[in-house]
């Protein structure tokens, strides 16, 4: 054990990071087990299984390829067709049939990866993202023996029941074997995962996102379970969720004024609206960056995101079909005034 891995211990204990210490002690078990402290090593694990931690077994394979991910309890609307299927799919995992392996595919933004946040959360698992950057590599087949080492570590984990594995833009490695433009090392990567998905352990569920699923291998699709869609988003759904979203960050602000109403005429005024992920971040920053003196200044910013212009043009306001009430709120200038304005125009 190395001075580093006791600076760290004691440093993620004191910030209450709970992952980065039980990480931080799966390499001091790593080490001993390396080192011949065998009896050790597996003491060390016996503790951290006793502390509910889900992190592979100690293996001689890297553990660079999984990222493990926080899970938010921010809100996460959906479709009613999506939110069945998002249902479907925790009950289908309730089972214990071995159906475990679900595709994700949408435009981006729609919320493929939240969404699997959400279904780690709901299903109780600790979430890990494989990152894809560490699995390919130039040397000629190597990227395989990384991926079949991915999955040996996958499959070891040791609290299968437990955790959640997202291949989240997969088609980063794995795309259609028969393109004439896609490289053969890439075309035997594509094999060598529908292997690594063949032997998965029925008991982790794993979930892969893509927004390209048009140039996917058709087997490939085969091997997962369920693919759910997550571009059957209309308009009043978008505009609901985008409510939804304001309601949550406005709640996080006091002196905020509300005016749904408006609120939903601005958004109204984009076309096509944006999908849940764009949404978020226009609606997140326009309030954030608003002035804390003026309860309707996230409006007017919100406004200029949407237009690109400013709120002067009271003929033109009128026109997208905002009220005199309405105008005043986006330019301050009084109903009085505004009235006056729009007859002499």
């Amino acid at each position: 054990m190395k001075k580093k891995n006791i600076i760290n211990l004691i440093k993620y204990y004191a910030e209450e990071n709970d992952a980065g210490f039980r990480s931080e002690a799966y390499e001091i078990a790593k080490d001993f087990d390396s080192a011949g402290d065998s009896q050790l090593a597996e003491y060390i694990m016996a503790l951290l299984s006793n502390a509910n931690t889900f992190i592979p077994q100690i293996s001689e394979s890297p553990s660079g390829f999984f990222e493990k991910l926080s899970i938010s309890n921010e809100p996460l609307p959906l479709p009613e067709s999506m939110e069945e299927d998002i249902i479907g799919l925790v009950n289908a995992v309730g089972r214990n049939l071995g159906i475990n392996k679900f595709l994700f595919q949408g435009a981006p933004g729609t919320g493929k990866t939240e969404t699997a946040k959400q279904v780690s959360r709901i299903l109780g698992r600790e979430l890990y993202s494989v990152n894809f950057s560490t699995v390919i590599d130039s040397k000629l087949g190597q990227t395989q023996k990384n991926i079949d080492s991915l999955f040996k570590e996958i499959n070891s984990f040791a609290h299968p029941e437990k955790v959640l594995i997202m291949f989240d833009e997969i088609d980063s490695i794995a795309m259609d074997r028969t393109n004439s433009n896609d490289l053969r090392e890439m075309g035997r990567a594509t094999s060598t995962i529908l292997k690594g998905l063949d032997r998965l352990d029925d008991r982790i569920v794993l979930i892969a996102t893509t927004n390209l699923f048009e140039h996917f291998d058709k087997a490939l699709i085969r091997r997962f379970d369920s693919v759910i869609d997550f571009n059957r988003y209309r308009k009043e759904d978008l505009l609901e969720i985008a409510e939804i979203l304001m309601n949550t960050f406005l709640n996080k602000f006091k002196c905020v004024g509300r005016n749904v109403r408006l609120f939903r005429k601005i958004i109204s005024l984009l076309d096509p609206v944006p999908y849940p992920g764009d949404l978020k971040n226009m609606i997140r920053t326009a309030i954030a960056f608003s002035n804390p003196n003026d309860e309707f200044d996230y409006l007017k910013r919100l406004y200029y995101t949407v237009s690109g212009e400013q709120t002067s043009d009271l003929k033109k306001l009128q026109k997208q079909g905002f009220t005199v009430r309405e105008i005043q709120v986006l330019t301050g200038v009084s109903k009085s005034q505004v009235s006056r304005d729009l007859k002499e125009n």
